[in-house]
């Protein structure tokens, strides 16, 4: 009895854990969830050969599109439950770290595009080893995010053409990613409208196809200690941003002032 209501406690625990991107600012001002395709739940995806992996299960279309300059910059931000914005709880919490990555599609209507078209990356906040041989206190990604109140800093790169794309965010929680099918995918697709630009074609990549279940970055147990971590997916596009985890802030508008001790986030 008292295994199964540790279980039961556990389970609880990672579903209150599970969270969606949900807002985004462009070039510092508040556009809230008027341009997000808000998934249907807060639960992940596992399933890296799904169509869901593109923009998530259950996905409409955005009320509209927000526009933004080529070389201009979008803020993703991300909470555990929709409609929460607030800076006490972690982004994602329940120790789900792994990495924050961005891709961008060209597409003839962000309204109703698909997301079949091929997709370049242009951010990941991956991976780094603290001095202490235990990837649980290493530097992820989603520790950068949580410590931003949920939010990431996007550059949009000044050279891709002007046009109608849609923007995919996505964390890799890698808490229980040592089984297979064991990582949970947690993304969501902005609507966006880019203008100016110029004329650069880069390399894309199709979802699903991107991720193989068996990949080192996705398969991989990090409560031991690891000596590095492959990010999944291509390299990032010459005119986005690698961010190395735990070095220098990756927003530049957290919200609340906040302090974050060994367990908790506060914020006064």
């Amino acid at each position: 009895m008292k295994a199964f209501i540790l279980a039961s406690a556990l389970a609880i625990q990672q579903v209150a854990a599970h969270s969606i991107f949900q807002d985004l600012w462009v070039d510092g001002v508040d556009k809230g969830t008027t341009c997000v395709r808000m998934p249907s739940s807060n639960s992940p995806v596992t399933n890296v050969g799904s169509n869901d992996i593109r923009c998530n299960a259950g996905v409409k279309a955005a009320a509209s599109k927000c526009a933004i300059a080529a070389g201009g910059t979008v803020t993703v931000e991300m909470h555990q439950q929709p409609g929460d914005r607030s800076c006490k709880n972690e982004a994602i919490g329940g120790a789900h770290y792994g990495p924050v990555i961005v891709y961008m599609t060209k597409v003839t209507d962000a309204a109703t595009a698909d997301g079949s078209t091929g997709w370049f990356k242009v951010y990941q906040d991956g991976w780094a080893p603290a001095n202490n041989g235990a990837a649980d206190n290493d530097y992820w990604g989603v520790k950068d995010m949580n410590n931003c109140c949920g939010k990431v800093d996007v550059k949009i790169p000044s050279d891709i053409p002007a046009g109608d794309y849609l923007l995919r965010s996505e964390v890799i929680a890698l808490h229980t990613a040592g089984q297979a099918n064991g990582a949970q995918f947690y993304m969501s697709c902005y609507q966006i409208t880019v203008s100016g630009g110029g004329s650069a074609s880069p390399a894309t990549v199709k979802f699903p196809g991107a991720y193989k279940a068996a990949d080192p970055g996705i398969k991989i147990n990090i409560h031991a200690a690891i000596s590095g971590y492959t990010v999944p997916g291509p390299a990032v596009y010459a005119g986005g941003k690698t961010q190395t985890p735990g070095t220098t802030a990756v927003c530049a508008n957290k919200g609340s002032k906040m302090i974050r001790g060994s367990n908790d986030l506060f914020d006064f």
